[in-house]
């Protein structure tokens, strides 16, 4: 490891607990560098402000999330209608199942991405997940109605509420701090019920 690399982590390791304990609104740069062991110059070789530092430690992870949705439904569109409505739980089991690993890989930053981020744009990312789920499931209603499956169409505003419920509380996991196992079955359970929700309103069974 490099000097520089090593002094990387120290200012990243000194920002996650400034950051964790405060959040990013009410953390202190200054008490992140002397915590780092470092002066105001030597800080700013790394990182330009306290927005950028706190964006290393989050805007990767929340990435590889967003990567996990796209890949998964860019996969799942290969699939004809049919073929989507078989393969719809074991995708989305699996998608979330990844998901779930990854984050609980990497836990501090999810926290910090997910409760202490208040005054950064990193407060979008479950809405941000919330709009893919929206416009994803619009396309899957008209492929299905294309496809000559009868199931009612449902505004955007409706969907969105939906969606915004499920990635809102499947999120809870680390608001609550639960262990993994817990967290696994939960969001099992939560799959389960909005599962049956959206059977009810298509009529159709995944």
């Amino acid at each position: 490891m490099t000097g520089n690399e090593d002094t990387k982590i120290k200012i990243e390791k000194a920002a996650l607990a400034e950051f964790m304990d405060k959040g990013f609104a009410n953390a202190s740069l200054r008490q992140i560098v002397k915590n780092a062991g470092l002066t105001t110059g030597a800080f700013y070789k790394y990182y330009s402000t306290k927005e950028s530092l706190f964006a290393a430690l989050v805007e990767p992870y929340a990435n590889k999330i967003y990567s996990i949705y796209d890949v998964t439904l860019q996969n799942f569109q290969t699939l004809t209608s049919e073929e989507q409505q078989k393969a719809m739980i074991r995708v989305s089991t699996d998608s979330i199942s990844e998901m779930l690993d990854y984050i609980y890989e990497h836990y501090d930053n999810f926290k910090l991405l997910l409760c202490k981020a208040d005054g950064t744009p990193f407060t979008s990312f479950i809405h941000n997940l919330v709009e893919k789920e929206t416009d994803s499931t619009l396309r899957f209603i008209e492929d299905m109605r294309n496809s000559g499956t009868n199931i009612p169409r449902l505004d955007k505003d409706f969907v969105h509420m939906v969606s915004s419920g499920m990635f809102s509380a499947m999120f809870e996991i680390v608001a609550h701090d639960m262990e993994k196992s817990k967290a696994v079955e939960r969001v099992k359970m939560l799959k389960k019920f909005y599962t049956g929700g959206w059977e009810k309103l298509f009529g159709i069974s995944f």
